[in-house]
């Protein structure tokens, strides 16, 4: 071609003379109620294969082509509003959504109504719930629970009887991003894990991602818990509440600002402490926690809205004056909103998130004080160029502060020295770029990379080993031991300790076969820096978390899953299949007999492994009719590998694969919702999981007159299997109808058939028999509920 610049030219303006014959419509969806953003709501143009969804902040945009159309508007417990328009010129379309009577207790995962959008949007691995469906799955003493709603679905299990805590697709609790508001939650559990921090009051939308997690995420190997709370009623003033069998709750919500924006208020407070006043043994014994949602919003013009949101939560754990152990979450996000043009949403957040966790041991004089913190500045950015691309690009940077421990002397005698573990700093800096690509009509696919890295910063002394080994392998023994030091070094806090960065990929497609299914394929590779130190099953409130550094590489997950989904008999049923596999390097193992409690070098105690999982999970749903809910099923397998490495030996286990604690062979949960009429409703659960896998002693031997346990391989037996069935019934009086008190009563029964779940199993020599002996230890039995709920 003789002039190639020139037909490029005469090609570049034969395509914007195209693009101008394109028109967005962009927006913002409100429930008419309250006012509150619908995230998740559905916009079609009817007819086509174009439509998006709103985004965290019921923000939408659509582009399509000069015409004239049917724009469809939907949200799963609303009516469907559907609105004539001449695509001529860029419009702006705010609507509300009004509440569809007739739907608002159905039970669902997805608040999706368009079923076709969600067969063709590549995002896979992910589960949403509502704060309504929440509320209707029983649970123990009638405590709403956010955290035991989402083990109900495949591929999520629990920690132990009685745990918040959850462990997701193989992953230990620590690999799992709990975010409120897009601040960080250490510790997601009340009562050494009874019930989780989260009020479902002031809870909007929840949403988990189990694999194929957006480049706007990193720092964690497994998932995404991304909750979010209400924005609080910019229409009237509301109050709600409920008053339980050993908490009550309160929510005030109004609108500010001369309607320029509103605020939500909502507090939780337990008194179990007061039950015990009234034993005589326990009367100087209190058990009890508390928590305080807040969130407020301004809107200072049509493309400008400030948020401001935080919490605080508190547990106090007394028993007589023995023990104390108090721990909680302070979090706080303002946030910036602003509209550059009706395809280009930004998003500017400053975030700040403490954990706390004090213990106060009178027998043995301890006093013990630890904290982590960090500071969040991010920013995210949104562009809908047309129906065919969608960017998202965003920069991140989280300043860590950990104190591991303060350890003071309660009285001169306990002989306890007082003493300070080293506090340990850190930076976390991360940039991403997303693209969601419409391929054509039946293929689109979802771009992603996100470069993070981190540096352990100075003002630390570290140890010094020979050959840079902290735990050496003694032949003779045949056990690892604890190196001693041959030197130390100080870091001043203008020198960093390591550094490392990773690139983390992501990739996921969607073919859609017809108008009813789909498949799905997902790849995506995550950098986890931090690292909670425990060799128990989940969280307690001593457990220690600590960077990335020196002895400690970033833990490296690889994630490939693929699926198949399906919607039929026009909606009222879908089906989801998924099978994934799973693969995490450099994660954290522990020697015998390893000791974690106030360890300034807990490298001494650990060695490095890997993990594998890998399964197949199953989830039949009803979305329809008086009875709604989903059957779900998990096959799967979670293992752990830790060889000797430099240090000699054949590691854990002689270098061979193990279950990890974490692995659940069999996970089966069925959940339902039936409507009898507009005054009574019922709902059951039943669990039913394969054992935790634990390590058993299997034989003892005589020495200097001490009857000493020897033990099988690392977790090569299991609890007895765990299975329940729980039942509730709501009563809501036909009164509700005429007058703005509106009330209702939740019974309830956790356990109906008294199952004596194994929370653990000890072992043991009976003193006056001399024979040995094991003992199961069960937490709940029959466990009955009620709850009165009002608003107005």
């Amino acid at each position: 071609m003789k002039h190639p610049f020139l037909s490029l030219l005469i090609f570049f303006f034969i395509s914007v003379g195209y693009a101008q014959e394109k028109f967005t419509i962009s927006g913002t969806l409100k429930d008419q109620s309250n006012g509150e953003t619908l995230l998740g709501a559905t916009i079609l143009i009817k007819g086509t294969s174009i439509g998006v969804t709103t985004n965290e902040y019921g923000f939408y945009s659509l582009t399509a082509d000069k015409g004239n159309y049917t724009l469809v508007v939907s949200y799963l417990g609303y009516k469907t509003v559907e609105k004539e328009i001449v695509l001529d010129q860029n419009i702006k379309f705010n609507t509300e959504l009004e509440e569809d009577a007739g739907q608002l207790d159905e039970v669902v995962i997805i608040a999706e109504e368009s079923k076709k959008v969600n067969l063709r949007t590549p995002q896979m691995s992910v589960a949403k719930l509502s704060a309504k469906s929440i509320k209707k799955i029983p649970a123990v003493l009638g405590e709403i629970d956010v955290i035991k709603a989402i083990q109900l679905l495949p591929g999520v299990t629990n920690s132990g009887e009685g745990a918040s805590g959850f462990n997701v697709r193989g992953g230990a609790e620590d690999q799992n991003l709990v975010l409120l508001d897009e601040a960080v939650i250490y510790n997601s559990s009340h009562l050494f894990g009874f019930f989780s921090v989260f009020n479902a009051d002031a809870i909007k939308d929840i949403k988990l991602y189990k694999g194929g997690i957006p480049a706007r995420f990193g720092g964690r190997a497994s998932s995404v818990l991304d909750i979010r709370q209400k924005d609080g009623n910019s229409k009237e003033l509301k109050l709600s509440g409920g008053v339980g069998l050993i908490s009550s709750r309160l929510t005030v919500e109004g609108p500010t600002f001369k309607d320029k924006g509103s605020f939500l208020i909502s507090g939780r407070s337990s008194y179990a402490h007061l039950f015990l006043k009234l034993n005589k043994e326990t009367k100087n014994s209190s058990v009890k926690f508390s928590d305080l949602n807040f969130k407020t919003n301004y809107e200072i013009n049509e493309n400008n809205k400030m948020y401001l949101s935080g919490y605080y939560g508190n547990d106090i754990i007394r028993f007589d004056k023995s023990f104390k152990n108090s721990y909680g979450n302070l979090i706080g996000n303002l946030r910036w909103n602003h509209l550059f043009s009706d395809k280009l949403f930004s998003n500017l957040s400053l975030i700040y998130s403490k954990y706390n966790y004090n213990l106060e041991l009178d027998l043995d004089g301890i006093d013990w004080k630890s904290d982590i913190k960090n500071y969040n500045l991010k920013y995210d950015v949104g562009y809908s160029l047309n129906d065919t691309y969608k960017f998202n690009f965003g920069v991140s940077g989280i300043y860590y502060d950990f104190n591991p421990g303060r350890l003071n002397p309660l009285n001169s005698s306990s002989g306890v020295n007082k003493r300070k573990l080293d506090d340990k700093f850190g930076i976390e800096t991360g940039i991403y770029a997303g693209l969601e690509h419409k391929i054509s009509s039946k293929l689109t696919a979802q771009y992603g990379i996100r470069y993070s890295n981190f540096s352990r910063l100075g003002k630390q002394t570290l140890n010094e080993y020979t050959n840079n080994l902290p735990v050496v392998y003694n032949a003779s023994l045949g056990i690892y031991e604890r190196a001693n030091a041959i030197a130390q070094t100080t870091y001043n806090k203008n020198k960093t300790i390591a550094t490392f960065g990773n690139f983390e990929p992501r990739l996921a497609l969607s073919y859609q076969l017809n108008e009813k299914s789909s498949v799905k394929a997902s790849y995506n590779r995550i950098a986890q820096y931090l690292h909670l130190i425990s060799n128990t099953t989940s969280a307690t409130p001593l457990d220690v978390w600590a960077p990335s550094g020196k002895f400690i590489k970033p833990q490296l997950a690889n994630q490939y899953a693929v699926g198949y989904f399906r919607n039929f008999k026009d909606n009222m049923f879908s089906i989801e299949a998924e099978a994934y596999y799973k693969t995490i390097d450099n994660r954290v193992d522990y020697i015998n007999g390893a000791d974690l409690i106030a360890q300034n070098n807990i490298e001494r105690e650990i060695l490095i492994g890997k993990t594998r999982s890998y399964g197949l999970e199953l989830l039949l749903r009803k979305n329809k009719g008086d009875f709604t809910g989903w059957i779900a099923y998990t096959l799967s397998k979670a293992q752990q590998q830790t060889p000797g490495g430099a240090a000699g030996g054949l590691g854990v286990n002689n270098g061979k694969w193990y279950n990890t604690s974490y692995d659940r062979t069999h996970d089966i949960s069925v959940t339902g919702s039936y409507e009898l009429n507009e005054k009574w409703s019922f709902s059951t659960n039943f669990a039913f999981q394969t054992g935790r896998p634990v390590t058993y002693p299997n034989g003892q031997f005589q020495f200097s007159g001490l009857s000493i346990a020897t033990y099988s391989n690392r977790n090569a037996d299991r609890l007895p299997a765990y299975h329940r069935l729980d039942i509730s019934a709501t009563l809501t009086p036909r009164k509700n109808k005429n007058r703005k008190w509106q009330s209702e009563w939740v019974f309830g029964v956790y356990n109906l058939y008294g199952r004596k779940n194994a929370a653990s199993i000890s072992f043991g020599e009976n003193l006056d028999t001399n024979v040995n002996q094991a003992t199961r230890t069960s937490i709940f039995g029959i466990t009955p509920g009620i709850t009165y709920n009002f608003k107005f």
